[in-house]
């Protein structure tokens, strides 16, 4: 995933991509899954490229994966890649059968104190 240095390496700050338009396949239907991703970090040396995000994440919309499973591969992807001081995502999916999910994942490098914001969704 491409990247750039951080602007700012000295402060702990947030950033937050909300990817609005998110499509995966319920391997056990077929059907579309549709939801959002909120990516909400606390950067160290590096940023996430957007245009890259938006691809990686389109890499989902004809794969067959549980909502449980593309959160975890999508943190473990991103975590790896830029590791944050501190990171969170939130993938908020559309209601079928009167049933809505939303999942968390969320970790901190080791005497991370600075920022937490509030849940999106």
């Amino acid at each position: 995933m491409e990247t750039f240095p951080n602007p700012n390496p000295g402060r702990d700050y947030l950033i937050q991509h909300i990817a609005e338009e998110f499509t995966s396949v319920c391997p056990k239907t077929g059907h579309p899954d549709f939801g959002t991703v909120v990516l909400t970090f606390v950067p160290d040396e590096i940023c996430v490229e957007l245009k890259d995000y938006k691809l990686y994440l389109h890499g989902f919309r004809n794969k067959g994966i549980f909502f449980e499973a593309v959160t975890n591969k999508i943190f473990d992807d991103l975590h790896a890649e830029l590791k944050p001081r501190w990171m969170r995502i939130e993938t908020i999916w559309k209601g079928r059968g009167g049933i809505r999910s939303v999942v968390r994942i969320e970790d901190a490098v080791e005497g991370y104190t600075g920022p937490v914001p509030p849940y999106f969704g």
